[in-house]
């Protein structure tokens, strides 16, 4: 299965906002889901996290034979968190705005024209 395949519009992207251990593995980051969200894993919602220095990204998606965890880590540069309320634990995004993430596009800084 290709990521791309994978981020599509048919899900919805949550980027927890607060930087995350890497180390986690899927049941650390179920806890993060679960318990800072207050939402439950499911098969159509994405959870992405990045960690403090934002040189790692991780995806976790749930599907129907179980989870897939997608993981990347820069060897230069970041990715540069969205601008976001402080006081929000989650930021809703499309699958447009994560791969322009992962492109390495700064989204606060984008405009959009009408």
């Amino acid at each position: 299965m290709s990521a791309i395949a994978v981020l599509t519009n048919r899900h919805a992207y949550y980027l927890y906002n607060a930087a995350t251990d890497m180390r986690k593995s899927i049941d650390g980051l179920c806890g993060i889901v679960i318990n800072e969200l207050g939402k439950e894993p499911n098969d159509r919602d994405v959870f992405i996290f990045l960690n403090k220095r934002g040189t790692h990204i991780k995806l976790l998606l749930r599907e129907a034979d179980g989870f897939t965890l997608l993981y990347r880590r820069l060897h230069k540069g970041r990715f540069v968190m969205p601008f976001s309320d402080a006081a929000t634990t989650a930021l809703q995004m499309s699958a447009t705005d994560l791969l322009s993430m992962l492109s390495g596009l700064h989204l606060h800084r984008l405009k959009k024209i009408r």
